[in-house]
């Protein structure tokens, strides 16, 4: 009967690294689901501004819609309808284009 309690308390004592993985898995998952999404979509939006040019149509985090005028380094002018008004505006407070060109399509 000792011998049978002998094992039982050797089961229990069970390795400390073991205890850990369940919340390592966790950790892993949530920054599998919410982490790299979000660096995705910031590397998204850097690109997004990189690659705005005079023309395009965009759309602010203030929710004025413009056609860009020029650019600068860090502004950019824009020309709000119906009176033709020109905003100078931050290149961050681009938050998307309006009408995104796709690959392999033209302007009419």
């Amino acid at each position: 009967m000792q011998y049978l309690g002998f094992l039982l308390e050797q089961q229990s004592a069970a390795n400390p690294a073991m205890s850990f993985l369940p919340l390592i898995i966790i950790v892993v998952i949530f920054y599998l689901l919410v982490f790299m999404p979000m660096q995705r979509q910031k590397k998204q939006q850097a690109q997004m501004l990189a690659d705005l040019q005079a023309g395009s149509e965009v759309l602010t985090t203030g929710g004025i819609v413009g056609t860009i005028v020029s650019l600068n380094a860090d502004t950019l002018i824009l020309r709000v309808k119906p009176d033709n008004i020109k905003l100078q505006i931050a290149r961050s407070a681009v938050s998307s284009l309006v009408n995104p060109a796709k690959p392999g399509e033209e302007k009419k």
